[in-house]
């Protein structure tokens, strides 16, 4: 993965819903510390949980998972458990 200087990152290890982003962004990639406790949800939006992106299934090993993908409303990223993960995104303007 060739990472440029305009990525930014969020950081999240608590079971909780993260709005990363608001508005335009790629989604980079997502990179699993540690084995995910809980599946991790990928939402294409700025409110709710339903899942319209991707779904980590829970027990998803250490990894970098690429996706580069556009996201036209925001990040929304739903943890399910504590799970130690690194959203790597590409703000659009």
């Amino acid at each position: 993965m060739q990472l440029q200087d305009d990525n930014k990152k969020t950081y999240i290890s608590t079971a909780a819903t993260t709005q990363v982003h608001t508005g335009q962004a790629t989604l980079v990639a997502i990179v699993v510390g540690t084995t995910a406790s809980g599946t991790i949800g990928i939402i294409d939006n700025t409110s709710g949980t339903t899942v319209n992106v991707g779904l980590l299934a829970s027990s998803v090993v250490e990894n970098t998972y690429m996706f580069m993908c556009s996201m036209t409303k925001g990040i929304r990223i739903v943890t399910a458990a504590a799970s130690k993960i690194t959203v790597v995104y590409r703000a659009i303007s």
